[in-house]
């Protein structure tokens, strides 16, 4: 007995001197993450640039092998995403691990380790938050930060650690991962936590728009970081698979996990990320995408749509008018800060002269606006001698038959070949080109006797600085006015132009959200700069127009 006792004394001993000391314990010992003993993966080769990922075990779950199940078992995201990849170009590099928070992933040391490897060109993806809502003080984890995106801060004694500590809020530890990122040459995008498998009493998934997904956008806005809105996308798939196929996305032997994927959810998420890099641009990631990469739509086709069902109607006073046509980029109606171009567009014209009307809706495509019927009711309104301004791209692109594309895709190019969009409601719609539904418009216009001009999209916020934006939409559109007997103007160059001028610093204060939409500033510079185009079209039909001095 005096033997057992000694033994017991000794292993208690040990054990306080290995929690002292930090020394990592045996695993039937420490189930805390923070201070187990993980693998993780250096880059392949440090002549290429990386795609680092951080984040916890939606990104990496476990040793990365599906805990001996196979696809069946629980997989992170940051898996699969390698396969969209050319791994001859670049380096994808996970490096998150399971139960840790942004507070314990810095706390670990294991983002010390993390940082070293990153260097100046690569790309740091950050995805945390499910973990960070967990008690911030207990004896199990002691993992949870602060609710919030503020500078709030709390002193404790860590339970767990025996170690004072300050514990800060979810925002302020992605801030300093990344300034962090920044100081070594790097660029940094947050992504907001995957969707939980749960519904809401309409039967949607629940999003985290008011915590988690919303203080990671709110970052991401506030460091001018690039954001991947992955809990709003990939809930937007759950809810057009349906709660059927969505259950199947997750493993079948544990049916009460909500959280972690099996490998078939992973890659619907990482198909979500890759979406999400396609919509950033970045060109380092962007170009080293392979063919099935680059087969994913980006993500801003899944923006939600505006309503409105009120069309906007022509002043009765007789004179001539200027219609707009287009998307949110041309009317936004000052939602979350963002104002379209043909909001701003109107004291350029001589109100006793021309009546301006704004027909543009959010979310709108060439194809959905002469679907819903938006387009008749301009034609309705149409009078020999009006015009009309058309300008569509932003929600053309993607995938014909993608749910998350909402119905908006078209076909690329301008000849007469269709593809047949089966709805889940049975239906089918015959989908044609681009180049058709704006050869559509413009016969339809010079048959009611009024001027069209075709535009080409306003450029991204991150794309006007490395490459021509909208070449495809703009080669069509030229091509579709030459044949139509329309006018074509470059607005996407013009706008270039324009912004090449005053430069990138002031072009980011244009901006309400991290690349497509324009806050009231940069409405009004977009403004000008389609008054330009039009004064440089071929006859300058609408100088007459013109207010003088503008």
């Amino acid at each position: 007995m005096n033997r057992l006792l000694q033994a017991l004394a000794g292993a208690i001993f040990w054990l306080f001197l290995c929690i002292a000391s930090g020394q990592t314990l045996p695993a039937a010992v420490n189930t805390d993450p923070a201070r187990a003993v993980v693998t993780l993966p250096d880059p392949a080769n440090p002549a290429l640039p990386s795609l680092i990922l951080v984040g916890d075990s939606t990104v990496r779950n476990g040793k990365d092998d599906g805990q001996g199940q196979g696809p069946a078992g629980q997989w992170g995201w940051g898996r699969p995403i390698e396969e969209y990849f050319d791994t001859r170009r670049i380096n994808v590099v996970n490096r998150a691990v399971g139960g840790l928070s942004s507070r314990t992933y810095l706390t670990s040391g294991h983002w010390q380790r993390t940082l070293a490897l990153v260097k100046p060109g690569d790309v740091v993806i950050l995805q945390f938050g499910h973990n960070d809502a967990s008690p911030v003080n207990d004896e199990r984890r002691a993992r949870g930060t602060l609710r919030g995106v503020g500078d709030e801060s709390e002193t404790i004694d860590n339970l767990l650690t025996g170690q004072r500590e300050t514990v800060y809020t979810y925002g302020w530890y992605l801030r300093r991962f990344i300034a962090e990122i920044r100081a070594r040459g790097a660029s940094a995008i947050v992504c907001s936590p995957v969707p939980f498998k749960r519904w809401d009493a309409d039967g949607k998934v629940g999003r985290a728009r008011a915590d988690y997904g919303g203080w990671a956008a709110q970052v991401a806005r506030q460091e001018k970081a690039g954001f991947i809105d992955l809990n709003e996308a990939a809930a937007t798939r759950y809810d057009a698979l349906g709660r059927d196929a969505v259950m199947q996305l997750f493993p079948q032997v544990t049916p009460e996990e909500t959280v972690h994927t099996n490998l078939a959810g992973a890659r619907l998420n990482a198909e979500v990320v890759v979406a999400g890099i396609g919509a950033l641009g970045v060109p380092v990631l962007v170009g080293a995408l392979n063919d099935r990469g680059r087969a994913i739509a980006p993500l801003e086709d899944a923006r939600p749509v505006v309503e409105g069902s009120a069309a906007a109607q022509r002043p009765a006073n007789g004179l001539p008018t200027i219609f707009l046509v287009g998307d949110s980029t041309v009317k936004s109606g000052g939602k979350d800060g963002m104002v379209g171009w043909g909001e701003r567009i109107a004291p350029y014209f001589d109100a006793g002269k021309v009546n301006v009307v704004n027909h543009a809706i959010g979310g709108r495509s060439s194809r959905t606006f002469l679907t819903e019927g938006r387009w008749a009711k301009v034609l309705e309104q149409l009078r020999p001698g009006d015009a009309v301004l058309i300008q569509f791209g932003h929600n053309d692109g993607g995938r014909i038959g993608d749910p998350a594309m909402k119905g908006r895709a078209s076909g690329p190019g301008t000849g007469p070949e269709t593809v047949t969009d089966r709805k889940s409601d049975g239906s089918a719609e015959e989908v044609h080109t681009f180049g058709w539904y704006m050869a559509r418009y413009v016969a339809d216009a010079r048959a009611r006797g009024a001027t069209v001009v075709l535009l080409s999209p306003v450029p991204h916020r991150d794309r006007w600085q490395q490459e021509r934006d909208f070449a495809g939409f703009a080669a069509w559109g030229k091509e579709v006015a030459q044949q139509g007997g329309a006018l074509f103007a470059d607005l996407t160059l013009v706008v270039t132009a324009g912004y090449r001028s005053i430069g990138a610093a002031a072009v980011d204060g244009f901006f309400a959200d991290a690349r497509t939409h324009t806050n009231d500033a940069g409405a009004a510079f977009n403004a000008r700069c389609v008054v330009a185009a039009l004064q440089g079209l071929p006859g300058r039909p609408f100088e007459r127009w013109l207010r003088q001095g503008k």
